[in-house]
């Protein structure tokens, strides 16, 4: 017997697809033009822009324009059609999404469309509540001293009052299923009643949403790294990743402490650790350069837990600045990956998560949280605390997150590391076990999130036989994946 919200869902869906599959709606065009961004340019890509509602329950009222890039099929290739590409709040805009294409075995059958999702620049209205938030020398992020907690406190309040006061009408209508009904408009003025859908990371449960919604619209979904649904996204976004970015973290050590001859910086995790935990001492006491303290420190470090690529570059930056005291390349790191820009992607990240789904209230809980899991994961947890944090005091109330359903999607493809911190196996076996027409592919022992684009032989073959032909790999009984690859060769020290 399905819920109440699932019955719900239901006739939303029945609606929903009778529009697609039925007389042809009004609808915005796109018209596609030279594309301004160097890169797209340089790639062949043409660009446009679509007038969507600000508010999909009001279409006659204000809007909002997105900024789209196109890459068509190859004409050589038989033509499989248009593939979205979900937008991905975690990674920014997906604009330059459309590039996938030119990246994927056996893609170049389809078009491909990049969507810079709502608020995120070359869309527009952009989100930015303060570009100042991410400067150097914050507060430490452990508790370690009362001023730490109090602090950030404040820090967070204030960001969520400047995004309150600058944004107003566009925080009311950030949520996955506003994203969701974008793409459907994107889907609707490029003229086609069903499209194939690509994500990765957070993007995967604005796709997972649109499929619910929208079923019968999708031709093919990929699903890269996929979220549970079941945890957005205090759980989710906060406190599943924790225990699983530290022991990426750790990992890192080990690889460091095995490369010693080019770092130097020890030949044990304990010994790493060591360095790690004097070097968090000694720019507590005294910031690296006036500007990198503990925070920008751990910010810079615990990318590592994320993507495998970065380990040689952060460790030779990291073992440069033990050996010199130096911190003029940490700098600039930081400048590169936390300020320029990064303002926009965060604003639009938060007013999208803080609103799909409830968060505690009371800073009891974050803080009892916190405290359990730093017990477990001390380099990541408060960190990862204080990122989420404004999602507390959010200006806009979050509504309760759409039952992602599996009945109606044709052909689903999972892919999934198994030893991803962002998004752990556990998302893509319930997609598994809630998509009957799907099928897992985990790559064994690999820990950077996103499993594609890929130069792996494995990966590519199932990726490439599902994207040309829809074939996926045979349906295993049981909670298993139903295809395996070996994990990615270590990283080479350098």
């Amino acid at each position: 017997m399905l819920s109440a919200a699932a019955v719900v869902v239901t006739a939303v869906i029945t609606m929903g697809n009778a529009a697609a599959v039925g007389a042809t709606l009004p609808h915005e065009t796109i018209g596609w033009g030279a594309c301004q961004d160097t890169t797209l340019a340089g790639a062949g890509a043409q660009c446009g822009t679509l007038q969507v509602p600000l508010d999909h329950a009001n279409p006659g009222g204000a809007k909002i324009t997105l900024a789209l890039s196109r890459v068509a099929h190859k004409a050589s290739s038989a033509y499989q059609g248009v593939m979205l590409t979900a937008p991905d709040p975690l990674a920014g805009a997906g604009y330059e999404s459309s590039l996938l294409g030119q990246q994927l075995p056996g893609a170049d059958g389809y078009d491909w469309i990049g969507i810079a999702r709502r608020g995120i620049a070359p869309s527009v209205p952009a989100l930015s509540c303060d570009p100042g938030y991410n400067s150097f020398n914050r507060p430490g992020y452990a508790p370690t001293a009362p001023t730490n907690e109090v602090n950030w406190l404040n820090r967070v309040q204030g960001y969520a009052t400047a995004c309150a006061n600058t944004h107003s009408d566009l925080l009311q209508h950030m949520r996955t299923t506003d994203v969701a009904a974008d793409l459907d408009d994107v889907r609707a003025a490029l003229g086609v009643n069903q499209v194939g859908l690509y994500a990765q990371s957070y993007g995967t449960y604005v796709a997972e949403v649109y499929a619910t919604l929208h079923p019968l619209t999708v031709k093919r979904l990929v699903l890269d790294s996929a979220i549970n649904p079941d945890e957005v996204w205090y759980r989710a976004a906060d406190l599943d990743q924790n225990a699983n970015l530290q022991r990426n973290f750790y990992l890192f050590f080990d690889w460091l402490a095995a490369n010693d001859a080019t770092y130097h910086l020890g030949a044990t995790r304990d010994a790493i650790k060591q360095v790690w935990n004097a070097q968090l001492a000694k720019v507590t006491a005294q910031p690296a350069n006036g500007l990198i303290g503990p925070a920008e420190l751990t910010d810079l470090l615990t990318l590592t837990p994320y993507y495998e690529a970065f380990w040689p570059t952060l460790g030779g930056l990291f073992a440069g600045y033990v050996h010199t005291g130096d911190a003029t390349a940490l700098q600039g790191l930081y400048t590169q990956f936390y300020q320029r820009g990064s303002d926009n992607i965060y604003a639009a990240l938060l007013s999208e998560v803080c609103t799909d789904a409830p968060w505690p209230a009371d800073w009891s809980t974050w803080r009892a949280n916190a405290v359990a899991s730093a017990a477990q994961a001390p380099d990541i947890t408060w960190g990862n605390t204080w990122f989420n944090a404004p999602c507390r005091v959010w200006p806009v109330k979050a509504s309760n997150p759409v039952p992602v359903l599996g009945y109606g999607v044709g052909s689903v493809l999972l892919l999934q590391n198994e030893l991803d911190g962002v998004a752990p196996p556990s998302g893509s076996m319930a997609l598994r076990q809630r998509y009957a027409h799907s099928a897992l592919l985990t790559v064994n022992g690999a820990i950077t999130h996103g499993v594609t684009p890929s130069a792996d032989t494995c990966v590519n073959t199932v990726l490439g036989n599902y994207l040309s032909t829809g074939t996926l790999p045979t349906r295993k009984p049981g909670n298993v994946s139903d295809a395996t690859c070996a994990a990615p060769p270590a990283p080479v020290a350098g």
